[in-house]
């Protein structure tokens, strides 16, 4: 619902308890009633009153109702139930102006690090979002692309109510991972430095097909070395080895990790601007190493006394943390699990936690350090993403100093983010430890049909389970460019099987919109907390719960408002927004079908709301469902009403406006999911 209508009801009640009963009480939470009959906006703050005042809830919401009935935009207000207050509308001014927002909010595309938004702005500083953060030593899959595009969501809702955010992709250039394909390069296959920047030469060109792509190589070979681990126990040491050169940035082993983790994260920029994911910095993990964020951290941490020095038993010559309960919350940790965490090996290497403790002050602005920054990489649209160097340029915009940031991170990671919240509050940020979020995800999984026509090799309890665990370790996985391409030759099918065109150009253009949106809308529309099974043919599907199915109804509503136009060429869509009066579209809302007219609209004014409970709950998938909600309602309308053949001239106006209402709001809300819609489907 409008959300100044929204302000002004949360408003009005506080006030209405301070006068009547000399109450503080915070803004209560809105809802809807069950049906339309009894009201649009439903407040249960009585029920929270009935323990102090020693009333029953509807006592209550009686002795309230005349205090907050006279608000703008509400007609009239009645209890029901044990207590609720619920709010009527004045239809024909809430349709007014409803449509007058969408217009505002909606002309053109919106891109993400634009300052349109749709909400007043909330004023909570910069909100920092760290997402996708893949380790750059291979092709990314299906799993990295829930937490890019969960997280690349996430921001645009955010910025959609006003918030300053920052994304961040994190960057951990210097860990196991790379160490691992560093050892391949120079165990296995016995490569110098310059043979593998020739190798990246050769597999980085434009012309090359993703299978010879540098980064697939890498996903081969990143395999390989596992498989060298298990057969050889001592070649573990090439890679202790390995780890140590890399964080100390000495010789060829450090040149080559540089090498190859700046030309995996080209590939990855790449990969996920085809799902139109952008990032504003690379914060890069060496970096943190070379201008001493580690050294500033670890001096911190011992001198408050947050770890200490182990000098005999099993973790001897380690620095260590004690883990208060806030670190053991993490969901599946075991009660008897090690109350220590290990900061600092007995080698000397800092653990990935500890540096994650560095990176995690500097982006609250704690550790006195800053980056320097230079341009990485150009995005089509002429915006730079930056990446954190030692010396960087004078002019770079400011990053970090951050009021908020979430960690877009799986809940495998539960455990490690608990420390990093935990080692704050040792060090007394509890204000910044609060503001610290774990956006936690479960894992993507294949179904067994998915898997099997991705090629991977199946046993026959493997085809019994649900989902189809994906292994980067075993090379084992859907790589994500696999899976985007094989869905956009997937969705050109279609188009060429429906004749939406016989230009192969616009094919691949509507299919390549049709893939991105399939992808994710089925990555969005579960729970984050839910391990989902990919499969094709129910992403792909034009009907039911999709991301086509989306595109298709906006593709409707606009086909009507085109065809009127043709017959009409004095007509603009944008005009309708003028064309009643609020009394005017109050007699709409009044006829035999009023409450159909005013269930689409009410449906169509509840995106801030759905916003706002998305951001409040972590949950973008209140988005998603809450569009598909309105895409089956919008269908149901045009099916039921016959708008191009309607004969009265005012009605089909009105039908028309409702049609133009339900558009805009279906652009907006699928542009926050990244969902883009093609001309024709």
């Amino acid at each position: 619902m409008l959300p100044e209508i929204q302000q002004r009801i949360q408003t009005k009640f506080v006030e209405a308890v301070r006068a009547k009963f000399n109450l503080e009480v915070d803004l209560p939470a809105l809802d809807s009633p069950p049906n339309l009959e009894m009201g649009d906006i439903s407040l249960a703050g009585c029920f929270e009153l009935a323990k102090s005042l020693r009333q029953s809830p509807r006592k209550i919401a009686e002795q309230l109702v005349p205090l907050v009935s006279d608000i703008e935009g509400v007609e009239r207000v009645t209890v029901a139930g044990a207590g609720y207050l619920n709010f009527h509308l004045h239809r024909g001014q809430t349709a007014a102006r409803l449509l007058a927002r969408r217009e505002g909010s909606t002309e053109g595309r919106i891109r993400p690090s634009e300052g349109q938004t749709a909400t007043t702005p909330r004023a909570r500083g910069k909100i920092l979002v760290e997402h996708t953060s893949i380790n750059p030593n291979k092709a990314a899959h299906i799993g990295h692309l829930r937490n890019a595009v969960l997280g690349d969501t996430f921001t645009r809702l955010l910025r959609f109510t006003g918030e300053n955010v920052e994304v961040q992709n994190y960057i951990d250039n210097t860990g196991v991972q790379v160490a691992d394909v560093v050892v391949g390069f120079l165990h296995v296959e016995k490569k110098t430095l310059a043979e593998v920047e020739a190798l990246i030469r050769a597999t980085t060109a434009p012309s090359i097909a993703p299978a010879g792509r540098f980064d697939y190589y890498c996903w081969d070979l990143y395999a390989r070395v596992f498989q060298l681990y298990e057969e050889d126990k001592e070649a573990v040491k090439w890679r202790a080895q390995a780890l140590k050169d890399i964080e100390e940035g000495q010789g060829e082993t450090a040149a080559m990790a540089e090498l190859i983790s700046t030309a995996i994260v080209r590939t990855h920029l790449e990969t996920m601007l085809r799902l139109n994911i952008e990032y504003d910095l690379l914060a890069q993990e060496s970096e943190i190493l070379k201008l001493h964020f580690w050294s500033a951290a670890f001096e911190l941490l011992k001198r408050k006394q947050a770890i200490r020095f182990e000098d005999a038993g099993k973790n001897a010559g380690c620095w260590v943390m004690d883990l208060g309960e806030t670190a053991k919350e993490a969901e599946g940790e075991s009660p008897d699990a090690d109350d220590i965490k290990i900061i600092v090996r007995s080698n000397g290497t800092v653990t990935y936690v500890g540096k994650d403790i560095a990176y995690h002050l500097w982006k609250f602005a704690l550790l006195g350090k800053d980056f320097g920054y230079a341009p990485f990489h150009r995005y089509p649209d002429g915006r730079w993403v930056w990446r954190t160097t030692v010396n960087g340029q004078a002019d770079a915009p400011p990053f970090g100093h951050a009021s908020a940031a979430y960690a877009v991170i799986d809940t495998r990671q539960s455990y490690l983010q608990n420390i990093v919240k935990a080692a704050f509050h040792t060090l007394g940020y509890h204000e910044c430890a609060e503001n610290l979020y774990h956006f936690a995800y479960e894992v993507v999984g294949l179904s067994p049909r998915c898997a099997e026509e991705m090629a991977i090799n199946l046993s026959d309890e493997d085809r019994q389970r649900p989902w189809v665990e994906v292994s980067g370790r075993k090379g084992q996985g859907v790589k994500a460019d696999d899976l985007i391409d094989t869905l956009i030759a997937r969705a050109a099918e279609e188009v060429r099987s429906r004749q939406m065109t016989q230009d192969e150009a616009e094919v691949q253009d509507i299919a390549g919109k049709i893939a991105v949106a399939a992808l994710r809308y089925f990555l969005l529309k579960f729970s984050r907390r839910v391990i989902i099974a990919f499969d094709f043919k129910e992403a792909l599907a034009f009907e039911g719960e999709t991301g086509p199915y989306l595109q298709y109804s906006i593709v409707r509503a606009r086909n009507i408002i085109r065809k009127f136009q043709d017959l009409n060429p004095e007509f603009a869509p944008a005009h309708l927004a003028k064309a009643f009066t609020a009394d005017q579209l109050q007699e709409f809302f009044k006829g035999e079908d009023g409450p159909a007219f005013w269930e689409l609209t009410l449906l169509a004014g509840q995106l801030e709301m759905m916003v706002g409970q998305a951001i409040a709950s972590e949950e973008p998938a209140v988005v998603a469902k809450y569009s598909f909600r309105l895409a089956q309602a919008f269908n149901n309308f045009y099916h039921h009403f016959h708008i191009l053949n309607e004969t009265d001239a005012a009605r089909q106006r009105f039908l028309l406006y409702l049609v133009h209402l339900t558009e805009r709001t279906l652009t907006l809300s699928t542009e926050h999911m990244g969902i883009e819609i093609p001309d024709r489907m």
